[in-house]
């Protein structure tokens, strides 16, 4: 079955600090290829305690989106646990150069547990397993921050991660399914993380077929998502739903949702 698991949906520090949601991030089961996104506190957990269980042994590779804690607390115990504790050297680690250099967040030591560290940069094509990603745009986010296209076979996955908008933006993603971080209600100048005002006018142009809305910030949970994305859904005329923890997504079936 291919499919995504949202094995967590906070975003923010707030957020994620009170664990008002989980932040395990989303696991990937696409072409008989498994991909852990973004591992932020809580992950291994999350997917030990996910029913039916999933097992890090089975992931061919993890991404890292950029160094922020959210995204990365638990990206070297999840290293360990993909390769047996570092007794089968195994996986791809994909992360950007400044989670690697100064002040690292992957270890020096895990590091030589896997098959290969590759580096993210804009505008690259990768490949793990039998399907291939892009980093289209670099983001505005304050340290250094890709998004990704994601194609397998059948499906095409768009994840927009963390930004601040910039114009364009959305003429860089192109998935048939799109899964948009939207932390905030009204947007902040000095905060750099869409708002719905930017979620909506990326759907908008793109109109995928269907949109998934996570990584919710404290005013987005107040407002209640799923009404929010109800709301969307009406007026924009395309399908969007919001993530909850735990969610999952059946990829040869989305367009029941």
């Amino acid at each position: 079955m291919n499919k995504v698991k949202f094995l967590g949906t906070a975003g923010a520090r707030f957020v994620v600090t009170k664990q008002l949601r989980k932040s395990g991030g989303i696991w990937l089961t696409l072409d008989d290829t498994n991909i852990l996104i973004d591992p932020g506190p809580g992950s291994l957990n999350r997917c030990l305690s996910s029913k039916p269980k999933l097992n890090p042994l089975d992931l061919n590779g993890i991404i890292l989106t950029h160094r922020h804690l959210d995204h990365s607390n638990d990206i070297n115990i999840l290293i360990e646990a993909m390769t047996n504790g570092g007794f089968k050297k195994k996986g791809i680690v994909f992360a950007p150069k400044d989670a690697l250099d100064e002040d690292p967040v992957i270890l020096k030591y895990i590091r030589t547990y896997v098959e290969k560290i590759e580096i993210l940069k804009e505008n690259r094509t990768y490949k793990i397993g039998k399907i291939s990603f892009s980093t289209p745009v670099k983001h505005i986010h304050g340290v250094e921050t890709y998004g990704l296209n994601i194609n397998g076979e059948n499906c095409s996955i768009s994840y927009i991660t963390d930004t601040k908008y910039f114009d364009g933006i959305e003429s860089y993603y192109n998935g048939d399914i799109f899964i948009i971080n939207s932390v905030l209600i009204e947007s902040k100048d000095y905060i750099n993380h869409l708002s719905l005002n930017d979620v909506e006018k990326i759907i908008s142009i793109k109109k995928p077929k269907l949109t998934i809305l996570t990584h919710f910030g404290m005013t987005i949970i107040k407002a209640k998502p799923w009404e929010i994305t109800e709301k969307l859904s009406k007026k924009l005329g395309v399908k969007i739903i919001a993530a909850n923890d735990g969610m999952e997504i059946d990829l040869d079936n989305y367009s029941d949702y």
